[in-house]
C-alpha cells in the first residue's frame, strides 16, 4: 500500500461538520497514531532537508502541529500565523475567504527577514484562502516561499489555483465528497 493510501484511511471524515455539506477531515486519529504521525511529518519535511529552509510557517492551528514537526526534522525555526487578536506584539493582517466563513490571519511584523527562504506547512488545502493570505503575508515581510505542504489536499475545490507559482506538495488526496 502506498503511504498516502495507507495514511488516508487512518483519517476519520466526519459529515456535515461544521456545517450541512461539509465533510471535516479530522487528522486526530493520524496524530495520535505514532507511526503514521511520523510518516506524515518526515515526508512534510523531506523535500526540504538540506535546501536552507531557515524557518517553516504555520497556520492556526492543526498547522502548528505539522509545521513545528517539519521544523524540527529540517532543523529549521518555526513562525505561527495566527487568527486575529492572538499574537501579543505588533502584527501585520490578512483577511480571506474560507469554503464556509471569513477570517482574518496576523504574523507578527518582525518574524520574518528579508530574503529569508520559508516554507509553509497546513493540515488541509481546500479553497486555498487561508494559505493565499499567508503566503500574502510571508511575501509582505520579505520572505522567499521555497515550497508550500500539505497533509490533505481536498482536489474537488482548486485551492492550488489560488496559490500562484509556489512549489505545492500534498500527501494525500481526497474529492471533496469522498468518503
Amino acid at each position: 500500500m502506498a503511504l498516502d493510501e495507507e495514511l488516508k484511511v487512518i483519517i476519520r471524515s466526519i459529515p456535515d461538520w461544521p456545517k450541512k455539506g461539509i465533510i471535516f477531515r479530522d487528522i486526530t486519529p493520524l496524530l495520535k497514531n505514532q507511526a503514521a504521525f511520523k510518516k506524515a511529518a518526515d515526508w512534510l519535511a523531506e523535500p526540504y532537508l538540506n535546501k536552507g529552509i531557515t524557518t517553516v510557517v504555520g497556520i492556526d492551528a492543526r498547522g502548528f502541529i505539522l509545521a513545528s514537526a517539519a521544523a524540527y526534522k529540517i532543523g529549521a525555526g518555526l513562525v505561527l500565523i495566527r487568527k486575529k487578536g492572538k499574537l501579543p506584539h505588533k502584527t501585520i493582517s490578512r483577511e480571506y475567504t474560507l469554503e464556509y466563513a471569513t477570517n482574518t490571519l496576523e504574523i507578527h511584523e518582525d518574524s520574518i527577514s528579508r530574503g529569508e527562504k520559508v516554507l509553509l506547512v497546513d493540515d488541509l488545502l481546500a479553497t486555498g484562502g487561508s494559505m493565499e493570505a499567508t503566503i500574502h503575508l510571508v511575501e509582505k515581510l520579505g520572505g522567499n516561499i521555497a515550497g508550500i505542504s500539505f497533509l490533505v489536499e481536498l482536489t474537488d475545490l482548486n485551492g492550488r489555483n489560488k496559490l500562484g507559482r509556489h512549489p505545492i506538495n500534498s500527501l494525500i488526496k481526497f474529492k471533496e465528497d469522498e468518503k
